[in-house]
């Protein structure tokens, strides 16, 4: 392949039946993910984990910590820090309750996978070493959903801080998938005196990569990563550090990137919005082998 853009084996026999009015959408469930940043001498670095070659869906690809909602935090205040439930509402456009949930959800994932939290004892402090077999337990209550992070957040005396972590893009998984996640995607800094380790069970690897070189790994097709991944990589080549990222956060366009597939000329034309590089044209006669750009 040219480039490492991963999609799944199924989307032809799917796109042509949605394409054709044949195929009901799934509503998709509400998502976050975390582009987790550390400066170094070269210039920022991202913590990316590989999915396991063995997972159903993008086995090897490389993402960023991230996973589904808990609905369990729309309608449990916790203590909050940084920006107002108000601001995160009107710059992730659902309500409050939401707002809350979704800000967890990054929160909590960043934490269960990689073994980094947001949160503290006061609105100007963050936790430090998180490794030891307590902090485990629970967060190995939280991977096992026995714990909701405002639960979890509760019996620690923390609180969550938002302001450590930046609006960045929103991505809905496309309507002709079986799987489809509503994502939002955020940055934020390593905090000082904490680690990142390879705490998810649905990853082989993790790494802390320059976004220039992951992108090119990408380019040369030795990186596999999904769109949303690799559109968001390239979205941080123009920032120095951390910092910077974070300080373009409040700025960005969060409008949804939500892929269309059409018929044309006997091919199904599928692109995304303002990203032309992922557009492709699969043969309506031919399966994922006849994909082209």
């Amino acid at each position: 392949m040219a480039d490492g853009q991963w999609y799944p084996p199924e989307w032809p026999d799917r796109i042509r039946a949605h394409a054709e009015g044949t195929l009901v959408p799934v509503a998709p469930k509400r998502a976050a993910t975390v582009l987790l940043l550390k400066d170094t001498p070269d210039g920022p670095v991202v913590h990316m984990l590989r999915r396991r070659a063995s997972m159903a869906f993008a086995g090897g690809a490389y993402a960023y910590p991230g996973g589904g909602v808990d609905p369990r935090d729309d309608d449990h205040l916790v203590r909050w820090a940084g920006p107002t439930r108000a601001w995160w509402a009107d710059r992730l456009g659902v309500d409050e309750a939401g707002a809350q949930a979704i800000v967890c959800a990054a929160v909590r994932e960043t934490y269960e996978e990689a073994g980094v939290l947001l949160a503290g004892p006061a609105p100007d402090a963050v936790v430090g070493d998180t490794t030891g077999d307590d902090w485990e337990a629970d967060r190995a209550a939280l991977v096992a959903r026995e714990l909701s992070f405002a639960e979890f957040l509760d019996r620690r005396g923390l609180v969550l801080r938002s302001d450590l972590l930046g609006p960045w893009t929103r991505w809905i998984t496309p309507e002709f998938e079986s799987r489809r996640y509503d994502t939002w995607f955020f940055v934020a800094a390593l905090p000082a005196g904490q680690r990142t380790r390879n705490a998810s069970t649905e990853a082989d690897r993790t790494v802390w990569i320059r976004p220039e070189e992951a992108a090119a790994g990408y380019d040369k097709g030795e990186l596999l990563m999904m769109p949303p991944t690799i559109a968001t990589l390239r979205q941080l080549l123009p920032y120095g550090t951390a910092a910077e990222t974070l300080a373009a956060a409040p700025a960005r366009d969060m409008t949804p990137v939500l892929a269309s597939a059409r018929l044309a000329d006997g091919e199904i034309v599928l692109t995304w919005p303002g990203h032309d590089e992922f557009t492709k044209r699969i043969p309506t006669d031919l399966t994922n082998g006849g994909a082209r750009p």
